[in-house]
């Protein structure tokens, strides 16, 4: 599935290759994953067997505003990829967007969001969407310490 959508969009995926970038891929989703578990923590998911993954959708091309503002105003590195996920929380529905950017390298430090030791350093922004009240709301409260 993972070559069939690499050829899809273009890329010139190797066969042999797939046994090698797989695990990488399902690692980063399955952190992206416990990013989101960690957004969710004390919304009330626990009450019906706790928050699914409805549909997720990534496009590359497809900069999100911080990554645009952080990237055209201030400079910094793009991500190297985008994923919006749509989060079932009891029968809500949370939209969260991800942004991937490539890490500093192997055995660096851990970071929040960020793989360290040996292979491939990444770093997640992983955040709710700015599109709904719940989305603005768990922001704010973040940002305030109230998580």
């Amino acid at each position: 599935m993972f070559f069939s959508a690499m050829q899809r969009k273009s890329y010139s995926p190797v066969a042999s290759d797939m046994s090698s970038i797989i695990p990488i891929h399902n690692a980063v989703n399955e952190r992206t994953w416990h990013e989101i578990l960690r957004w969710e923590r004390g919304r009330g998911a626990a009450a019906c067997g706790g928050p699914k993954l409805v549909s997720f959708e990534g496009d590359a091309s497809k900069l999100s505003p911080r990554a645009w503002w952080l990237s055209s105003v201030w400079g910094y590195q793009k991500p190297f990829d985008r994923h919006d996920w749509v989060v079932d929380r009891c029968g809500k529905r949370v939209d969260y967007i991800i942004d991937f950017y490539e890490g500093k390298g192997n055995g660096a430090g851990a970071k929040e969001g960020k793989q360290a030791g040996p292979g491939p350093s990444f770093y997640l922004d992983v955040r709710p969407k700015l599109n709904s009240v719940e989305g603005v709301m768990m922001r704010v409260q973040k940002a305030l310490g109230w998580d």
